[in-house]
């Protein structure tokens, strides 16, 4: 119920609409026109235009108007379930609003915390939603927006268990005017107070908040009201339970609402057994439906904002053209220019990474000498000693101590720096160490999950076959735009490299410090194909299992 609860806070609340009193008029452009259009039937798309909108107005010097496109993108991401990417998108979204010194900024900046801490409510980091509930509350002056994030806030400490601290937030949720707002306020603070004393009777506002939503035709209200009473009677009255949820059910196939479904669908396998089957069958369907479309939908948007960037290089390099017949020395002249900004930069920025470098080797190197002392030296010199001060001493046991030693030594060679991070992030960060001014990197696909079962091994291997294409790829291929999909399909990992350099012949392909990537991949039982008959750069498909 969570889920439509938050769009539908979204649809209302925080939108970017004009209103009568706005003292400025909310930025635009043709692209975002056309964006809002599609917003409502066609998510894809919408996102696809916003993210066009968004390189217009950055073209133009428009900040605003950048986090006008970028905060709708989030609102897209979050909907079809790419919270980490929303999350993201909103954190971008607030980097181009450097006050909240107007109407629309201040309603960007609420709608951008609120997105943050809806979306981090569904990864379950919940102090974190608590935190940007509270932030979106400042941002806003309109009352009813605040009484929506605490009705947000005390959902949450409910999920938390802290009732009593729950009840206090409600309390003030509870005085809103509207009767949507009224009616959410009224049901989550009766159910407050009953998850805090189970002696207190919540059904009047129970039913009370379920007669003002039926009034109102609140459909997505009339869900939670149904998930409200079926969970009040799971343990009194299993047969009224299982009406609930069977309207549960309905309403939210009427909402087009699956992780409702899903809710509805688990409580009706256990309180419905003998058609267990048929219902876990449901239920089995609509969750590998969710995955799929989740999955499909993370893939999609970073896909979408690389097509876009590729085409906008396009586009400037195509411009640049046609300026240079009319004007060569000024375009000569601004190049130059620009060649010296960048290799400043670059030698400026080469600099620090190397410092920065240095100082992670030494700290490394400083870790590492403790451990080999700790458990190698300290180790052998235990049996060292041994073997000096006993005349008679058992080989066996003493080889049985140095094997001991020996595998502690071994993994220490598969330590790392950094080896609390997950390894998922490990990889972005890879990718993402070589973005700058003049080339591109995107990555698609990259989630935690993915890597859950693979060992820290083929986790190594596959480090440093991403980082042997990267390398090759800044040394040779001239790309601008790099794209690395992940993908797990049956049982196996697929990863797609794809840039759009100069490409490479596959007999050059050993000769461009790529030799080590076959037999990396082939080690971990895997296979690895390089494409060079593309119409532009290079292409490699690498696969392996994933377990």
């Amino acid at each position: 119920m969570k889920n439509l609860l938050v769009i539908f806070t979204l649809f209302l609340i925080f939108s970017c609409k004009k209103e009568k009193q706005v003292n400025i008029n909310p930025p635009t452009n043709k692209y975002f026109e056309r964006a809002v259009i599609f917003k409502k039937n066609n998510s894809d798309s919408a996102f696809y235009y916003f993210n066009l909108s968004k390189n217009d107005f950055l073209e133009k010097n428009d900040s605003l108007g950048a986090a006008r496109a970028l905060v709708n993108m989030a609102l897209i991401q979050y909907d079809k379930g790419d919270f980490y990417g929303s999350i993201e998108t909103s954190l971008t979204t607030n980097k181009f609003l450097k006050s909240q010194d107007n109407i629309i900024a201040k309603k960007i900046f609420a709608s951008s915390y609120n997105n943050i801490a809806n979306a981090s409510n569904n990864l379950r980091s919940y102090d974190s939603a608590i935190v940007y509930y509270k932030k979106a509350i400042k941002s806003t002056d309109k009352d009813e927006d605040k009484y929506t994030c605490y009705n947000n806030i005390g959902d949450v400490l409910i999920t938390q268990k802290k009732f009593k601290l729950a009840k206090e937030i409600l309390e003030k949720a509870v005085l809103a005017d509207s009767a949507v707002n009224y009616s959410r306020a009224l049901n989550n603070l009766a159910k407050a107070k009953y998850l805090d004393n189970i002696s207190y009777n919540p059904l009047p506002e129970f039913h009370k908040a379920l007669a003002i939503r039926q009034k109102i035709n609140d459909r997505k209200g009339l869900n939670s009201s149904f998930e409200t009473l079926l969970s009040y009677y799971f343990d009194k009255d299993k047969k009224l339970s299982l009406e609930y949820a069977r309207k549960m059910l309905e309403e939210a196939k009427k909402n087009n609402s699956p992780d409702d479904q899903i809710t509805a669908l688990k409580r009706i396998i256990t309180l419905d057994p003998p058609n267990y089957l048929r219902n876990f069958e449901k239920l089995d369907s609509i969750n590998e439906y969710v995955q799929t479309s989740r999955n499909k939908h993370k893939s999609q948007f970073a896909m979408v904002r690389y097509d876009v960037e590729q085409k906008d290089a396009e586009n400037k390099n195509l411009k640049l053209k046609n300026l240079e017949d009319d004007n060569k020395i000024l375009i000569l002249l601004g190049t130059l220019i620009l060649l010296v900004l960048i290799i400043v930069f670059l030698r400026k920025r080469q600099k620090q990474l190397k410092q920065e470098k240095e100082l992670e080797v030494k700290n490394t190197q400083l870790k590492m000498s403790k451990k080999v002392h700790d458990v190698v030296a300290n180790g052998i010199y235990q049996v060292m000693a041994k073997i000096e001060n006993q005349e008679d001493f058992d080989r066996d046991k003493t080889l049985d101590e140095l094997e001991f030693v020996y595998e502690k030594s071994r993994n220490l060679s598969y330590e790392k720096a950094g080896e609390e991070k997950e390894f998922s992030q490990e990889i972005s960060e890879l990718i993402a160490s070589f973005n700058n001014a003049s080339v591109k990197t995107f990555t698609a696909g990259n989630s935690s999950s993915i890597w859950t079962n693979i060992s820290a091994p083929v986790k190594e291997e596959v480090y440093q076959v991403l980082r042997e294409l990267m390398v090759n790829m800044k040394k040779h291929s001239n790309a601008s735009h790099v794209a690395v999909k992940f993908e797990k399909v049956n049982q196996n990992i697929e990863i797609q490299y794809k840039d759009n350099g100069v490409g490479i012949s596959g007999d050059l392909i050993y000769k461009n410090g790529l030799r080590n990537t076959a037999s990396r991949i082939e080690g971990i039982g895997g296979n690895i194909t390089f494409e060079t008959k593309i119409e532009k750069g290079l292409k490699v498909n690498i696969s392996f299992p994933s377990s």
